[in-house]
């Protein structure tokens, strides 16, 4: 298994948008994203702070992207 790399959140908003992810709505800080296909995630927006990696890796499941993936879409944005 890969070590995951640590984004912050607007990283990974990139990255969502970049697999075709639209922000559908937000609760408090909690944003949730839905694609076209029925996929959907939810992630926290905290100013100055990093995900954790257990989160990164639930996202990634979430929206059915590799860890190898992951860090090739990292290099493009």
């Amino acid at each position: 298994m890969t070590k995951l790399r640590i984004v912050d959140a607007r990283t990974m908003e990139q990255l969502l948008s970049r697999c075709g992810f639209v922000r559908t709505r937000q609760k408090g800080s909690h944003v949730f994203y839905r694609h076209p296909d029925g996929r959907t995630t939810t992630m926290p927006h905290h100013p100055g702070r990093d995900l954790a990696r257990p989160l990164i890796r639930s996202i990634l499941r979430d929206i059915d992207v590799s860890p190898e993936q992951f860090a090739e879409l990292l290099r493009e944005i």
